[in-house]
């Protein structure tokens, strides 16, 4: 399988059909109470490699809350769209969905969810997004803007970080010398330059040396130029920030030029189709990765699975991946503020933040996710990132990193919202 044709081709139309059909199952009409929430998805755009699998699992968790109680017995009811990561298209779907009267957005990419933030912000609209910008993190700023994972800033910080402590103390050099690390991401993504700064913020303060930046496109498909470009520099680690198909065109390249350095991944690059594109490249990455991986054994998995096969039973689960899980833990947080936010008797935008998200402290939700909290002061999910390695054959947990933990002064006073 070669190529952005090779990942997108694995899955053929009746996948997205599977998707639309699932998605009618969850806006069926109800005679009871109904409770409006929009989704966007990109299915067939630039980070559809990834996106597919998220928008299925958007599907199949709503229809899991609705079999399971809804909203204290009030349905959701869900409009899914496809916007082929195009910002205008978010824009004009949005318009859509206050159109429908719905109450939250579950969202998609940074670059849509920043240019809407201003304006989710003026409708109350809350927003759970699959960016983790750390961007969106400050109350002050984007209010309304929440989601359930560890956000990319804190990702980047602790991907950095278990390098150093984990792998760098292993190298001939080690002691000798500042260790060396690059970047490779699109500098035009939003998406992929999101968490950049604290990347080098985090790097100078653990005393690397910075290489120069290396631009690689989210089709990327050839890399050999970059590759070669950080052959100079010799880098003993390299951070990826763009989707799979990308990084394992990097990964590919890396290994067949023999550059020599480990990589370590941002979470919408590290997941079950790596080692399927990038082969042996694959062995040793490293990545963040908030949840559990599809299929593992923790709270919650065996109904993703059984709802996974019944509502897209053409695609098999051997083909699903943790962008299902993660999906499921969006809806899941969203769901439980709008539960909090009923029971308060206050569905309105200002109601579900405040009465909803900002009273979760230490939230369970399963999924292999780490408890979740909100405050007004503060919407960084959570301070720990859970650091993976690829190695023969499985993903194992290799560190968890507990930024708060570690700089409790600057996570409280200078780290908001990078």
């Amino acid at each position: 399988m070669k190529g952005g044709s090779g990942m997108k081709g694995k899955y053929s139309w009746w996948f997205l059909i599977a998707v639309v059909l699932s998605v009618g199952l969850a806006v069926t009409a109800w005679s009871e109470d109904v409770i409006n929430i929009g989704s966007l998805n990109d299915m067939t755009g630039a980070t559809s490699d990834v996106g597919k699998d998220y928008a299925m699992g958007i599907a199949e968790a709503i229809n899991y809350v609705n079999d399971t109680g809804g909203i204290n017995g009030k349905k959701i009811k869900l409009f899914q769209f496809d916007y082929g990561y195009r910002i205008p298209e978010a824009l004009t779907k949005y318009s859509l969905f206050k159109q429908k009267k719905c109450v939250a957005v579950l969202g998609w990419g940074t670059g849509d969810t920043e240019a809407l933030a201003p304006t989710v912000a003026k409708d109350k609209m809350p927003y759970v997004s699959a960016s983790y910008s750390g961007h969106l993190c400050d109350p002050k700023k984007t209010p309304y803007n929440l989601f359930f994972a560890t956000d990319y800033s804190t990702q980047a910080r602790g991907l950095i970080t278990a390098w150093f402590n984990k792998k760098w103390p292993t190298k001939p050099d080690f002691g000798k010398r500042k260790p060396r690390i690059a970047f490779a991401y699109m500098f035009a993504s939003p998406f992929s330059s999101a968490s950049i700064k604290a990347a080098e913020d985090q790097a100078t303060l653990l005393g690397f040396e910075i290489g120069a930046k290396q631009d690689v496109s989210l089709f990327a498909i050839d890399t050999k130029s970059q590759i070669l470009a950080l052959k100079e520099f010799k880098p003993d680690v390299v951070l990826h920030t763009n989707t799979v198909m990308s990084v394992a065109a990097t990964l590919r390249d890396a290994y067949a030029l023999e550059l020599g350095a480990d990589h370590i991944i941002k979470n919408w690059g590290f997941d079950e189709a790596l080692p399927m594109l990038a082969g042996k490249a694959a062995e040793g990455a490293m990545g963040c990765a908030p949840w559990a991986f599809f299929g593992q054994d923790v709270k919650l998995m065996d109904k993703v699975k059984e709802y996974a096969q019944k509502f897209n039973p053409g695609v098999p689960l051997e083909k699903r991946t943790i962008h299902t899980t993660q999906a499921w833990a969006n809806v899941l947080g969203l769901a439980e503020a709008l539960k909090r936010a009923d029971k308060a008797g206050d569905l309105t935008g200002e109601g579900i933040l405040k009465k909803g998200f900002e009273t979760m402290k230490d939230l369970e939700i399963g999924l292999g996710l780490a408890p979740v909290s909100f405050s007004a002061a503060d919407h960084r999910p959570q301070s720990k990132a859970k650091i993976y390695e690829y190695k023969g054959g499985k993903f194992a947990m290799l560190d968890e990193v507990d930024l708060k933990a570690g700089w409790p002064a600057k996570w409280e006073k200078d780290w908001l919202g990078w």
